[in-house]
């Protein structure tokens, strides 16, 4: 760079230093710290270990002059986001290295001297680096032509402050500093982009906001759109395809999709993302929390699994979700079989089961051959070659990354369920595909069920629909055995 700016290089009047190394002045020591893309390529810090001083080049640094008094915060997060925000990863390895120095001052380049309480400071950094949430709330970025995209975001914006949200930001990227948009983007964890069909594309200065987000790498958002067109609204589509790049991106189910102006439909697509949107503050609040929601209990990670077992006749075999290891000294596991399961009554008579492990790549199929039918008045094995472990029993052999034969050692009755807890016999890893989840299954494996059309109640297991204004109480689906509890209204 020298010789660029100059013409020479100074040979004869340089020290060249790099990291690690140091130069003695007499009473100070300065050490030198590599730190490139901070935001330069040859950026190199200085750390004198005798003030403990941490001269940090761009690091640290804020727009504005020495003598305003002002927050810290807001103009060096800008600065951050503006000049250094792209090379995050960076940045982290730069406080890795400075979390091994005792530092008392922190000189950057731009900006304040900062001697007091500098964890805050070393503590944002190390959130804007990460990409993580600095302050709860949402921020909406919005454009509009004729005012009904306004409308329609000061409308969400009402319900969201309504609804418990603790921070809306609201940015009409036409007319505010396009740097402070940018900044807010990065600084809450959820983000609304609301813009109008333009060209059949998106309004200018959303093009350029969404370039100076992905730019940057914009990630670990949750992100809801809304889109406006009087004839065929593309807002949407644009948008969420110029952030296909960004990582860790969660886009909310809903999506306001308006045609010229607000109407009723539109305002019920509003409500539904706002409460999308708020919640997690809406449960975080004591006041407004549903304190006896069981879906939660949905949230525990469940594997699914294929319990085999014999009745000295026919083998037999049943879906589970309820399989743990319970201890590792001597290894025991735990199997929870509903009572009203023919293998439940099988195997407290014989005492042993096999645990099979179904991995991604099971089919439908296989839920419908062990899940939705009996083994009470069904050969589930019918017509297949079978293969057997040591204990005599059936291992399925395909759509399994491992089984386990298992030995009953105690038996605990739970009223409507028996847990049967077992030592492991025998244990084979069959793949290295990753194991079905209960949550992969609904996602991805379980047909979605015809409601188009229907009005009644779908079943959250099978997707069996029942047509009918009530469900009875008593009601037992007939492909998968779950009663009434298991139904939902189709929406």
């Amino acid at each position: 760079m020298m010789n660029n700016f100059f013409g020479t290089d100074y040979a004869d009047r340089r020290i060249v230093v790099g990291e690690g190394d140091t130069i003695s002045l007499g009473r100070h020591t300065l050490n030198f710290v590599t730190a490139p893309m901070v935001h330069w390529p040859e950026v190199i810090m200085t750390y004198d270990s005798t003030d403990k001083v941490l001269f940090s080049a761009d690091a640290f640094g804020k727009f504005g002059a020495l003598d305003v008094e002002e927050e810290w915060a807001c103009e060096a997060r800008r600065y951050y986001f503006g000049i250094v925000g792209k090379y995050g990863a960076q940045v982290q390895a730069l406080l890795k290295k400075a979390g091994a120095l005792e530092i008392n001052t922190i000189c950057p380049l731009h900006g304040p001297v900062l001697s007091e309480n500098l964890g805050y400071y070393i503590g944002l950094y190390d959130t804007w680096s990460s990409y993580g949430v600095e302050s709860e709330g949402v921020v909406i970025a919005y454009t509009s032509v004729y005012g009904n995209t306004k409308k329609a975001v000061e409308m969400l914006a009402d319900k969201l402050r309504a609804k418990g949200c603790p921070k809306v930001a609201v940015n009409d990227l036409a007319r505010e500093d396009m740097a402070e948009c940018v900044e807010d983007a990065f600084r809450y964890g959820k983000i609304v982009l609301a813009t109008t069909t333009y060209n059949a594309e998106i309004f200018p200065f959303m093009r350029e906001f969404i370039n100076h987000l992905t730019e940057r790498g914009f990630k670990n958002k949750t992100v809801g759109l809304i889109e406006n067109g009087s004839w065929a609204p593309l807002a949407a589509k644009t948008m969420k395809s110029m952030l296909e790049g960004c990582k860790n991106l969660t886009f909310t189910d809903t999506t306001v999709k308006i045609m010229s102006a607000v109407n009723d439909e539109n305002k019920a697509q509003i409500e539904a993302l706002a409460d999308e949107l708020t919640k997690d503050y809406v449960a975080m609040n004591g006041e407004t929390a549903d304190k006896n929601d069981l879906t939660a209990l949905f949230n525990i990670g469940y594997g699914l699994y294929v319990v085999t077992s014999n009745d000295g006749n026919k083998d037999n075999g049943l879906i589970v979700n309820t399989v743990s290891q319970v201890t590792n000294t001597p290894n025991r596991i735990a199997v929870c079989i509903n009572k009203q399961n023919y293998s439940h009554h099988v195997i407290k008579q014989t005492g042993i089961m096999n645990v099979n492990c179904l991995s991604v790549d099971a089919p439908f199929s296989v839920f419908e051959s062990f899940g939705f039918r009996s083994g009470r008045n069904a050969d589930k094995f019918e017509g297949n070659e079978v293969l057997r472990s040591d204990n005599g029993l059936v291992f399925l052999p395909q759509y399994i990354n491992s089984f386990m034969s298992l030995k009953v050692e105690q038996y605990v009755d739970l009223d409507t369920h028996g847990m049967f807890i077992c030592s492991v016999t025998e244990a084979r890893v069959m793949s290295d595909k990753e194991t079905m989840t209960y949550t992969y299954y609904q996602n991805n494996v379980k047909p979605k069920p015809e409601t188009e059309g229907k009005k009644g109640f779908v079943c959250k297991v099978c997707g069996y629909v029942y047509e009918g204004d009530e469900l009875p109480e008593d009601f037992v689906c007939p492909l998968c055995k779950h009663g009434a509890a298991d139904f939902e209204p189709i929406q």
